[in-house]
C-alpha cells in the first residue's frame, strides 16, 4: 500500500510522529485482507473479532513530510490457530532500506463470548492458498 505522509502526521520537525505508523498498519493489514477477499467487515458478521495482542515497532530512519512511503505487509509463514501475525515494512520512495519494520499479532475472538476461537474456516482456506504459491 502507499501513502504520501500528510502534514498533520508530523511533528514541528517534519518527521512522522510515531504513533502514526500505527494507524498505517492496520489500514494496510485491513487492505491486504480486503485484497485476498477477507474485509473485516464480513469476518465481524461472522461473528469474529480479532483484537491485537501483540505489537513491536523498530524505527530505522526518519520518514518525513510529503514522503511516498510504501507500506509492505505480509502474513506469517504458518497457518494461524487463534492467532496470525502481520508483518510490516515502510519504505521511503527511492530508499532500499525500510525506514520502519513491525510485527502485529491478532487473536481471532468470538463476537458474542469475547473468548478466543480458533481460525475461521475461510481464513485458513484462503491462507492455505496464498501460502501454497
Amino acid at each position: 500500500m502507499q501513502r504520501r505522509v500528510r502534514y498533520r502526521e508530523c511533528d514541528p520537525m517534519g518527521v512522522v510522529y510515531h504513533a502514526h505508523y500505527v494507524d498505517w498498519f492496520e489500514e494496510a493489514r485491513t487492505e491486504a485482507l480486503r485484497d485476498l477477499g477477507l474485509p473485516y467487515a464480513a469476518l465481524e458478521q461472522d461473528g469474529v473479532f480479532m483484537p491485537v495482542v501483540d505489537l513491536a515497532v523498530r524505527y530505522h530512519h526518519p520518514a518525513l513530510y510529503d514522503d511516498l512511503v510504501e507500506i509492505v505487509t505480509t502474513v506469517s509463514d504458518e497457518l494461524p490457530t487463534t492467532r496470525v501475525r502481520f508483518d510490516y515494512r515502510v519504505f521511503r520512495d527511492g530508499i532500499e532500506k525500510p525506514c520502519c519494520s513491525a510485527h502485529v499479532t491478532l487473536c481471532f475472538m468470538d463476537a458474542e463470548t469475547r473468548r478466543p476461537i480458533r481460525a475461521p474456516k475461510r481464513v485458513l482456506e484462503t491462507l492455505e492458498e496464498v501460502l501454497g504459491d
